[in-house]
């Protein structure tokens, strides 16, 4: 995959040295540009905007979020106290399949609980009529899945083949809406408006014979709609015209977009061999701090990457031999001790970090650009490290 976000904004000033290595380094100005744009849409529009938890849960800036969008979505029982306990505004909830025990939990705590599959509805119908006695509020919403490909990559395409993630569009009947308040649809990744518009012309015709009895249509997530090429009038008209066609609640959920291009993963060389290139061994680990490098895969971005000289493969501490981040010009040259810095890592890049090895986890840092404050949210030590394991 090629990421189109990687502007360094601010960053371009950031002392690297300002803070240990490695580190995330957040910019809350930046995050707040991107959340002010996402509440102009909602208004203009007329629509709800939930922030995605899975792509940016940094919640020391819950607080923050709260001022700008109308709650967050979750993606299970974790996310989903996260959510309640540190934001602001509803809470949706949508899990491939929940376990009756966590539901119950889930269904206390959200506004909408979204499921896979009108089968999984019905069993799980016990615990849902258990909660209402209770006099709990929540509603019921059910996830389509679209049938229409519209992914760059298969394993980042919810409309692959014989995915799991969705009701077949093409099977929904009145009877699978027995109870349900609202259809999710999420079958974007790092997209713009013409997929999203591709998407909803492929579902129309089986959703429109059912609106009169939903509340609410949930466009899900992966809009990149803080970009700086993003289709936003085109988007707002869009939205606009699918609410008056269908009478019902809109929302959609960006994750990437809270974050894009708003924080920075500072690391250090530590070692440089010649292997029929020069290599470099940094306290940067993709499999351990940006896994989606290997995942997805894709480049990051590097702050101030020179235009030429001499490319040097950078690779992580940890014993993978895939452990490489990518074949780079380093600004100032490959040595020991020098600090370097990736771009566009707020998001996904913090909430996927993992200890394999005993890597360690890099500190967290909140920055403003506007008023160059620089606070340690989090330092990590060998005991988060050892309480994961036994």
């Amino acid at each position: 995959m090629e990421t189109r976000a990687g502007d360094p904004a601010a960053f371009a000033r950031f002392d690297l040295n300002r803070v240990p290595s490695p580190a995330f380094v957040v910019d809350e100005a930046a995050v707040r540009r991107n959340l002010a744009i996402l509440r102009d849409i909602g208004d203009r529009a007329g629509i709800k905007v939930l922030g995605a938890l899975k792509a940016f849960s940094m919640w020391s800036l819950g607080g923050v979020v709260g001022e700008y969008l109308d709650g967050v979505c979750a993606s299970g029982i974790y996310e989903a106290r996260l959510g309640r306990e540190e934001y602001k505004g509803e809470v949706a909830t949508y899990c491939a399949a929940y376990k009756p025990d966590d539901l119950a939990e889930i269904l206390k705590i959200s506004d909408h609980v979204i499921f896979n599959s009108p089968g999984q509805i019905a069993r799980m119908k016990p615990v849902i009529d258990a909660a209402r006695k209770d006099g709990v509020n929540f509603d019921i919403g059910l996830r389509l899945n679209p049938l229409h490909p519209e992914g760059e990559v298969a394993k980042y395409d919810p409309s692959q083949p014989h995915s799991r993630l969705g009701f077949p569009v093409n099977q929904l009947r009145a009877a699978h809406l027995e109870g349900v308040d609202g259809l999710h649809v999420h079958n974007l990744c790092e997209q713009d408006l013409g997929p999203l518009e591709r998407t909803w012309a492929a579902i129309e015709p089986f959703v429109m014979p059912h609106v009169g009895a939903l509340k609410w249509l949930n466009f899900g997530g992966g809009h990149h709609v803080t970009r700086a090429d993003y289709q936003i009038d085109d988007l707002i008209a869009f939205l606009q015209r699918v609410k008056a066609q269908t009478g019902l609640e809109l929302y959609i959920e960006p994750g990437e977009a809270m974050a894009l291009d708003a924080g920075i993963l500072i690391g250090e060389i530590l070692d440089v061999i010649d292997n029929g290139m020069p290599v470099a061994i940094t306290d940067i680990s993709a499999t351990c701090h940006m896994p989606d490098v290997i995942e997805a895969p894709y480049r990051p971005a590097m702050l101030h990457e020179a235009s030429k000289g001499p490319v040097t493969r950078l690779g992580g501490p940890s014993c993978l031999a895939g452990d490489i981040i990518g074949d780079y010009r380093i600004p100032g040259g490959a040595a020991a001790g020098r600090r370097i810095a990736f771009l566009d890592q707020a998001h996904y890049s913090m909430v996927k970090t993992n200890t394999f090895n005993g890597v360690p986890l890099p500190s967290i840092w909140l920055w403003n650009s506007a008023t160059d404050e620089l606070r340690q949210i989090r330092q990590f030590s060998y005991e988060d490290f050892k309480s994961r394991l036994s």
